[in-house]
């Protein structure tokens, strides 16, 4: 099987729910108002809490308290909300995987530090609305659970004794990497192409040295995977040294994302899945 059959097979598994088709095509409606989008997130009391907790927390760092979802919307913006939506039901919809709960907290750890980690560096690097990229460190590995759920088996031989990085080991082991199986779901799902891309060419760094969404992925993978699978290793081992000096990015950048992770960790993972939280 490639990717896509893999994806393809996965989403008749994995379904959004009909709340979010609701709210998507409301999205896409220029003509829909904020309070029609919150009309409909307000149906959905867990996803209403969901939405509150992640604007009200550290994550955010807005400095009153936003109490409804109406504002929100206004706050933080419809593309900021829709990707709490997207978080929110994307986290609901793996919750049918056939998977032990040690593995699935340590994925959703994995997915839950490459979001901040992506978001921080972005906010170091004075991105416009920097935060907007966190959607991309959460969802950028699905395609790992799509694998875990159809051929557990190839997840045992990628990780058992890693001795080489990941995405090298995915390749080999599958002839594609999760994050192209990833970009397969997701189209699937009919989300946006803004996240589509990105986590497609995620492990397809070629001489772009600019400050980009798939480069800013492509570094904070790797920031994330060196803290977690080669703590002795340094970063220029794991990061294109080359690319991330271009970018204005540091050693210091990256342990500075890192202590930001270790802080907001805990917060984010309690609200996306409180069961991976239950560990902390």
């Amino acid at each position: 099987m490639d990717a896509k059959a893999y994806a393809e097979q996965a989403s008749e598994i994995f379904v959004l729910s009909d709340s979010f088709i609701r709210i998507k095509d409301l999205i896409d409606d220029e003509s829909s108002t904020i309070d029609d989008i919150a009309d409909v997130i307000l149906l959905d009391p867990a996803l209403s809490a969901t939405v509150l907790k992640l604007a009200n927390s550290s994550f955010f760092n807005y400095p009153g308290k936003i109490d409804t979802i109406s504002k929100a919307v206004l706050v933080l913006g419809i593309t900021e909300v829709y990707n709490l939506v997207i978080a929110h039901f994307t986290a609901k919809a793996f919750e049918k995987i056939d998977a032990d709960a040690e593995y699935l907290t340590q994925f959703w750890e994995k997915s839950v530090d490459c979001a901040l980690i992506i978001k921080q560096l972005a906010l170091q690097l004075n991105v416009p609305r920097g935060e907007r990229l966190f959607i991309l460190g959460l969802l950028h590995n699905l395609g790992e659970l799509v694998v875990k759920q159809i051929s557990p088996e190839k997840i045992v031989d990628i990780y058992e004794d890693l001795q080489i990085y990941p995405w090298l080991r995915e390749q080999e082991t599958l002839n594609f990497t999760f994050g192209e199986c990833t970009a397969h779901l997701l189209q699937c799902w009919q989300l946006p192409i803004s996240l589509i891309e990105p986590i497609k060419k995620q492990d397809q760094h070629k001489d772009d040295y600019s400050i980009n969404d798939v480069n800013l992925l492509y570094v904070a993978k790797r920031v994330m995977a060196k803290n977690t699978y080669f703590p002795n290793m340094f970063y220029q081992e794991v990061v294109n040294e080359e690319l991330y000096e271009a970018m204005g990015l540091d050693k210091s950048a990256f342990d500075e994302a890192l202590k930001v992770c270790d802080l907001e960790r805990f917060d984010v993972l309690a609200i996306l899945n409180p069961g991976a939280a239950m560990i902390y």
